[in-house]
């Protein structure tokens, strides 16, 4: 298959680092026109792009805060008249709130949490919907969200908030999979356990995923690619009867 985009227009949200620039990257060399989408981190954003369009793919970039309508419309605006109509979504923007306990989180750290990682998916998918259902006259697509194993961990003691808004999301895949099943649309999510990226230092727990290695079957932390290996495929044409499941990539934990 060649790179040239012939997939159509995938947005990849919070796509600057970590497990979202993997699978930006791995989709613009899988046949996807990529737009980058980052709210802080034009740099690195720009750097992806630069990667996927030197290999041969076609990418841009586009800044905007997830949480905020205006900015969700704009994103989706601007990809489509950029890259040409939008086939898939990817929801992995998201903020972890950092740690803390029930006992000590803000009001404000709630609100922001949610706002991001559930109100900012809700919005871009809906933005997706639009134009990919054949109800609104599209020819359909896929959704991709990124959960987490916390979800079904609870994550007592860390991040019960960030936990909690993941379950959001595992419920949100289901219920908006059967809405659109029959309108062309497969939704998904993707659900990884401890992944080696620089959000664990960037949260303030450098020692992270090596203080918790033995906890996972498989003794050691997933990778950004491994995650991004399972978000394409649920893209693929291989995975066209798979809506509504939530796959978990988390080394056995």
């Amino acid at each position: 298959m060649s790179n040239q985009g012939e997939r159509g227009t995938l947005i990849v949200t919070g796509a600057s680092r970590g497990i979202g620039a993997a699978i930006a990257k791995l989709a613009g060399g899988r046949g996807f026109s990529v737009a980058v989408n980052f709210a802080t981190g034009k740099v690195e954003a720009e750097a992806i792009a630069e990667q996927i369009v030197a290999a041969g793919g076609r990418a841009c970039t586009i800044q905007a805060d997830v949480a905020r309508e205006e900015d969700v419309v704009g994103l989706f605006e601007t990809a489509e008249r950029k890259l040409g109509p939008i086939k898939g979504l990817v929801n992995n923007a998201g903020i972890t709130g950092g740690f803390s306990r029930v006992d000590s989180v803000s009001a404000k750290t709630l609100e922001q949490v949610m706002a991001v990682n559930v109100t900012g998916a809700f919005l871009c998918a809906r933005e997706a919907v639009r134009r990919m259902s054949t109800r609104h006259g599209g020819t359909g697509g896929a959704v991709v969200n990124i959960s987490s194993r916390a979800a079904r961990i609870g994550s007592a003691g860390e991040w019960v908030h960030y936990a909690a808004s993941k379950g959001a999301i595992d419920s949100f895949t289901i219920g908006l999979a059967r809405e659109v099943a029959a309108e062309g649309i497969r939704v998904n999510a993707v659900a990884p356990g401890l992944i080696d990226t620089g959000l664990h230092a960037a949260n303030g727990a450098p020692d992270r995923l090596s203080r918790l290695a033995s906890t996972i079957p498989m003794q050691r932390p997933g990778t950004a690619l491994e995650v991004a290996e399972a978000v394409l495929w649920l893209l693929s044409p291989a995975a066209s009867y798979t809506t509504g499941a939530i796959l978990e990539v988390g080394g056995g934990r």
